[in-house]
């Protein structure tokens, strides 16, 4: 097997052990929110995301853990979250938010990507609903000191961005496409104060599509036959990194089941 080869083979089984890792955690965190009864907190949160936004898929470097990764460019990411703090150990989370990412074979280690030479840049508007889970108390009635907990989150998730495919050994932006996604993130988060929080997260988002960078122009949906390349066997991630901060407010918790 070539060397190429078997460097794309195992990015693809410790993406794949990755994603499985996430999965189980997604279901332990599912086991414990439906098999225990909380304390219903109603407390909410109102806040700010800022981060940046790093592709992995087949144009570009398949990197996701180096932060000059998220730094090279304009990756410049930021949204909106609303949390609804059900319980000291969950909340119901939506978020939407505008992702800026991009790809370039020139930041790639491999000699096939390099010669290539694609390069692209998108946007992602993205829109999730979901439950973040707490492993510690999260009670933020009871502030006679600082809270702190590591999380966890997922939940539906749907985007919306550009097609791309190859024209003229070039990437073309096309017209407007929409997924699903799955999101697997982990974070942690402190009380600087009694109504501010803030909070540190990294999170993947496998998606349900091949061709947010053109390599699988097939999904378009177009009568012209547009060049394949790159694995068709694994679909594209994007992965975010940064802070929110968030003000809450609401009334102090009753006593009730999920």
């Amino acid at each position: 097997m070539a060397p190429i080869l078997k460097h794309r083979a195992f990015e693809n089984i410790y993406i794949f052990a990755t994603f499985k890792f996430y999965m189980k955690s997604i279901l332990i965190v599912i086991f414990l929110c439906l098999g225990i009864n909380f304390a219903c907190a109603q407390t909410y949160e109102f806040g700010l995301i800022f981060g940046a936004t790093n592709f992995v898929g087949d144009v570009g470097s398949p990197s996701f853990i180096q932060p000059k990764d998220y730094l090279n460019q304009d990756k410049v990411s930021y949204g909106a979250i609303l949390k609804w703090n059900r319980s000291p150990r969950h909340a119901f989370r939506f978020t939407a938010m505008r992702l800026n990412t991009f790809g370039n074979d020139l930041r790639a280690d491999e000699p096939r990507k390099l010669s290539r030479g694609y390069a692209f840049e998108t946007d992602i508007t993205e829109l999730s609903l979901g439950i973040e889970f707490n492993f510690f108390e999260w009670d933020l009635h009871e502030l006679n000191r600082p809270l702190f907990t590591p999380y966890i989150y997922t939940g539906p998730t749907y985007f919306f961005t550009n097609e791309y495919y190859v024209e003229n050994n070039v990437l073309v932006e096309g017209g407007s496409t929409s997924n699903f996604a799955i999101p697997m993130l982990i974070g942690v988060k402190g009380t600087l104060s009694r109504k501010w929080i803030l909070a540190a997260e990294f999170g993947a988002r496998y998606t349900f599509t091949d061709n947010l960078d053109g390599s699988e122009p097939e999904e378009i949906n177009s009568r012209t036959n547009y060049p394949t390349f790159g694995n068709s066997n694994m679909n594209d991630w994007y992965f975010f990194s940064g802070i929110t901060l968030t003000y809450t407010f609401g009334r102090k918790p009753c006593y009730c089941n999920l």
